[in-house]
């Protein structure tokens, strides 16, 4: 899981916003679904872990269906409209795009406004925060043996020698 969040992380900071973005969206799914019993993601599993891990950094401006609503709609559709969500739409803004000022949680009449950055680095806190919790847990462990994952060395008895993610 690190090393998943180190290449959001990368992603963020070499100005790659939609896959930072993207990837970043789709971080509860996984924590939540590596934290259950069945190890499987649902809306409620998401939900309940952006409330947790990363709504409070937000001052309740985003909320986990907040966050499941425009995470549905960029996933799913490529967009930043959901039609049942509390806001017209997400307007992200890119780092340092205003010079000094941070526009982060602000709603510009009907529409959310969430800095990328400081959005994509709240879900990497709250993640590793989660991490630190539950890494060694036997749940996590059990459930983490089947994620998915990159094996620099290669996977044998499939490839040697070469990195691949399985």
């Amino acid at each position: 899981m690190r090393d998943f969040f180190q290449q959001i992380d990368t992603a963020l900071r070499s100005n790659l916003y939609y896959v930072a973005l993207l990837g970043s969206l789709s971080v509860p799914d996984i924590c939540g679904a590596l934290d259950s019993e069945n190890g499987w993601a649902t809306e409620e599993k998401y939900k309940a872990w952006f409330d947790r891990y990363v709504a409070p950094a937000c001052a309740g401006v985003i909320t986990g269906e907040d966050c499941w609503r425009f995470r549905c709609a960029m996933l799913h559709q490529g967009s930043s409209q959901h039609p049942a969500g509390r806001y017209s739409r997400v307007v992200f803004v890119e780092p340092q795009a205003a010079g000094d000022v941070v526009l982060h949680c602000n709603i510009l009449n009907d529409a959310l406004n969430i800095d990328v950055g400081i959005f994509c680095s709240d879900i990497l806190k709250g993640a590793l925060a989660w991490l630190n919790k539950v890494e060694q847990t036997d749940r996590y462990q059990r459930n983490y043996a089947r994620a998915l994952r990159r094996y620099p060395q290669g996977l044998p008895p499939y490839i040697v020698g070469v990195p691949v993610i399985s």
